[in-house]
């Protein structure tokens, strides 16, 4: 789970609603299922004209990543890396194929699989490459439809906001109507910009950092095949690979090499 995500949503929903209440207000005061109607199926309906609806589905399914951690840790792409180039150079790149097979990842195992079935480097990389931009524009149309919902909700918002304002201009002699009306008003503007502020463009964002982690893992994975399939040395390997590596994951790494050391060293 993705604490940054939860705690974000949380935090931002609950200021505005603790502010609200601050002021004298109730939560039922904004608790409007007609401007709710308007702003969330609007922009839904805006968003799916926008793309195609296989794109539109992936961008739904695409949701969950926001919430959920990195499935593939960059250092243990590494050390699978260095694992496979110790076997290669020893026993040769044929002996990975049941090692390559097991690789839960599509594309580290469709890398694996060409290199040990004999592909050219040269070959090998256009090729993966071709797939990891394929990988990585899919990726981005998905970062797209949020932030398009992002873009469309505060203006259906204000459609809201004006519909409201027509059915207080029909009514101003029924002070009941006129409540409701402005009240849809003013609710229907507060659900398109809050939703496109605190969930569609945040969302976006994260689909965009989280894509580029993934789009770096597939590259260190694709760099690696190359070693092996070259035959180079895994520390220069494990060094070219470490330098896709972030601060974080870095340091990291360094933590585990001295503690495999003192280890070793005991």
């Amino acid at each position: 789970m993705d604490l940054g995500t939860l705690l974000g949503i949380v935090l931002a929903s609950a200021a505005i609603l603790i502010g609200h209440a601050m002021e004298g207000g109730s939560i039922l005061q904004i608790l409007q299922p007609t401007a709710a109607m308007i702003v969330f199926g609007g922009t839904l309906g805006a968003t799916m004209i926008s793309f195609p609806m296989s794109v539109f589905k992936q961008a739904v399914a695409d949701l969950l990543h926001i919430f959920k951690e990195d499935e593939i840790h960059p250092n243990e792409v590494i050390d699978q890396v260095i694992r496979f180039t110790n076997k290669a150079r020893r026993e040769g790149i044929i002996s990975l194929e049941k090692e390559a097979s097991a690789v839960k990842d599509d594309f580290f195992r469709k890398s694996l699989m060409m290199a040990i079935d004999g592909c050219e480097p040269k070959e090998l990389r256009q090729t993966m490459e071709l797939e990891l931009q394929y990988i990585e524009e899919r990726g981005e149309q998905s970062a797209k439809v949020y932030a398009a919902a992002g873009g469309y909700s505060p203006t259906i918002g204000i459609v809201g906001a004006v519909l409201g304002l027509i059915q207080v201009m029909q009514h101003l002699d029924n002070i009941d109507e006129v409540g409701k009306g402005i009240a849809v008003a003013f609710v229907a503007t507060i659900y398109g910009v809050a939703s496109a502020n605190i969930f569609f463009l945040p969302a976006a964002g994260k689909l965009k950092f989280k894509h580029r982690k993934r789009i770096i893992v597939k590259e260190m994975m694709l760099e690696g095949t190359l070693g092996i399939l070259e035959g180079q040395n895994p520390r220069l390997i494990e060094g070219r690979l470490t330098s896709f590596l972030d601060g974080e994951y870095q340091k990291l790494r360094e933590q585990e090499a001295a503690l495999r050391s003192r280890r070793k060293a005991a």
